[in-house]
């Protein structure tokens, strides 16, 4: 969502994937409003998966800004590294928190956990689901932004001896400790069954335990940056990775069937990030069929996904709560309207925040990069 590096919208197929997810997770979110009639469920039911497919996006965007310095022998600024991490992610956020804080009316929930907690990027550790599920979607920008703090050390330090056998030994180790983790607490909570929703607040939120879409995202990028060749060959076969991931993707689905299972919440988190990770692949690549051209529209709700991630769940409360008796059972028409005002939320926040400070950041980086120049 708010990670995906501007050279995205250069390619049509990740700005594709971009505005499915975005997308995806909004037909989800569609619980919040009872759903948005039977001949939508079957979409609604995978939705969630959106925030995954951002999370391979970012891995791939994010993890490939330091990885390519990096592959040619040179340190990557992480001065500039996180100065565009900043312009692009905390305008946006900080607007829509001060709306939450502000206006009782805007949130989707009651109940919502202290300002601080979302300032710090903590929310996800520590949440009280059932109380505060106000704005808790927030929950993954904090993982994305524990992955912008830790991720760059990670690399530096790899990058020091680079070593194919000293990266896979790391990517093998995440996964199956994410796999184990999972898995104790997952057999944990069942046994004791805590009285509190103990599968959002102890596996689907916290960082340590949704590392797998990020990791894939990442794998992705070090291999276009330190393997070129390899990586050119294999974009020759686009159109097959696209079908691969698809096959993937059912899998995943089986696996996910029941959502709170032990079956996929052990081994389908990878499995589904693999299934992603290959769709980002594919559309990455300029001749396969997801990243030929660009379809008409797609390339505008990219653009705005960060935006729309973050206002499409407070628009649907308060769109219900002035209008929601007329809407319900309406289904097309319930849906173009939730649709339509998120859309148009999120359009004013893109050009009336999001834009300005993108505009500013391009200001601080050129002035950044002429203060050196100017000592010399």
């Amino acid at each position: 969502m708010n990670a995906l590096h501007d050279s995205a919208r250069h390619l049509p197929g990740l700005d594709l994937l971009r505005a499915i997810a975005v997308l995806w997770t909004m037909q989800f979110h569609g619980f919040l409003v009872g759903g948005l009639g039977p001949d939508w469920a079957w979409l609604e039911r995978y939705g969630w998966m959106g925030v995954d497919l951002f999370f391979v996006l970012s891995g791939y965007l994010i993890g490939g800004q330091l990885l390519r310095p990096l592959a040619r022998g040179t340190v990557p600024s992480l001065r500039v590294f996180y100065l565009k991490r900043a312009f692009r992610i905390l305008p946006a956020f900080g607007a829509v928190l001060a709306v939450y804080l502000l206006w009782p009316g805007f949130r989707e929930a009651p109940g919502m956990e202290p300002w601080w907690k979302f300032a710090l990027f903590v929310v996800n550790l520590d949440i009280d689901y059932a109380a505060n599920a106000a704005f808790s979607h927030a929950w993954s920008l904090c993982v994305e932004e524990h992955f912008y703090l830790l991720f760059p050390a990670l690399a530096l330090l790899l990058a020091r001896r680079p070593s194919p056998a000293k990266f896979w030994a790391v990517c093998v180790a995440v996964l199956l400790v994410g796999i184990a983790l999972r898995s104790g607490i997952w057999l944990h909570d069942d046994a004791i069954q805590p009285q509190r929703p103990w599968f959002v607040e102890d596996i689907y939120y916290p960082t340590w335990n949704r590392l797998d879409g990020l990791l894939l995202g990442v794998m992705l990028a070090a291999w276009q940056a330190y393997r070129p060749a390899s990586w050119a060959r294999a974009a020759n076969h686009a159109n097959g990775f696209a079908l691969a991931g698809v096959a993937m993707m059912a899998l995943a689905f089986w696996l996910f069937r029941d959502r709170v299972g032990l079956l996929g919440n052990s081994i389908g988190w990878p499995v589904l990030s693999l299934g992603l990770a290959l769709l980002v692949f594919a559309g990455a690549q300029p001749h396969g069929v997801l990243g030929a051209r660009a379809l008409p529209g797609t390339g505008w709700i990219a653009a705005i996904s960060y935006s729309l991630y973050l206002v499409h769940k407070p628009i649907y409360a308060v769109v219900q709560a002035h209008w929601g008796q007329w809407l319900d059972g309406r289904g097309i028409v319930a849906w173009l309207a939730y649709g339509a005002a998120s859309l148009a939320a999120a359009a004013l926040l893109h050009y009336a925040v999001e834009r300005p400070f993108l505009r500013l950041r391009g200001r601080a980086l050129r002035a950044s990069a002429a203060v050196p120049a100017a000592a010399t």
